[in-house]
């Protein structure tokens, strides 16, 4: 079995303005792919919002220079993550279609292999 980060990914603004109702049928289908994997997810967590980030990255010099914020500025930015266990990836993207953020057009996924070493 392979591991797979399943990044979620969304507009912080669209989130916030979503009411009691809609967050609510959020849950719901994040309840509804987390009882389809199963065990099949080892861990995942909601993030807090993107201005909480802090960044670092070095310079030439190799000076490690420390910012609020995310690296890119962007209005998509990282909202949360699963990361699951699978035969294959056909496996995950059959259970990433159960997440709800695919049913906004301001959110989507990434998913990625996990690489395991030794």
């Amino acid at each position: 079995m392979a591991k797979y980060m399943i990044l979620i990914y969304g507009d912080a603004e669209q989130w916030d303005s979503m009411t009691g109702e809609q967050w609510e049928a959020h849950n719901a289908g994040h309840a509804a792919f987390a009882a389809k994997a199963g065990t099949r997810v080892l861990d995942g967590r909601q993030l807090e919002p993107v201005p909480t980030a802090t960044s670092l990255r070095a310079d030439a010099r190799g000076q490690v220079h420390t910012t609020d914020g995310p690296f890119l500025e962007t209005k998509e930015g990282l909202g949360g993550y699963y990361l699951v266990e699978a035969a294959d990836l056909d496996e995950v993207l059959e259970l990433a279609r159960l997440l709800p953020e695919l049913n906004h057009t301001h959110s989507g996924l990434e998913i990625r292999p996990v690489v395991e070493h030794g």
